[in-house]
């Protein structure tokens, strides 16, 4: 996924750059717009790329789960709210959290709190004031 990423970012800086190119060749830079906003996207491009190029040889894949009746990275996790709704998340690595797909960090304190925890577990979460008390309805893998 993150090699997908880092591939269209180079075909996207390819582009940018080619708008940069035509942008500079209007003449004076200090009051050209495009040319502005183009360096700038070409900046945020080149972070990513350095912040992937940097991350990428450092992360590992993981296969396979020593049990699987307990919550691990890498787990679909059902959960019940103690007001009856149900949550469902998978835990995954901080550079993968997205919020529209329930992806949550493995660093949040809802995970750390129900890491090796089994099914029909509770456990109490303290966020802010409020506590919420969440039962486990299933673990996938």
């Amino acid at each position: 996924m993150l090699e997908k990423e880092l591939k269209q970012l180079w075909t996207k800086r390819r582009v940018v750059n080619d708008a940069l190119s035509a942008a500079a060749a209007e003449g004076d830079r200090s009051e050209n717009a495009e040319y502005i906003y183009r360096k700038k996207e070409q900046a945020g491009i080149d972070r990513r790329i350095r912040y992937l190029q940097k991350r990428m040889p450092d992360l590992k894949v993981i296969d396979q789960v020593g049990n699987k009746k307990q919550i691990f990275f890498g787990a679909i996790v059902t959960l019940e709210k103690d007001n009856g709704d149900e949550v469902r998340y998978r835990i995954v690595g901080p550079d993968e959290t997205d919020a529209k797909r329930n992806f949550i960090s493995i660093d949040s304190p809802l995970v750390k709190a129900i890491l090796k925890k089994e099914v029909d577990d509770e456990v109490m979460i303290s966020i802010g004031d409020a506590e919420n008390l969440y039962t486990i309805l299933s673990i996938e893998y």
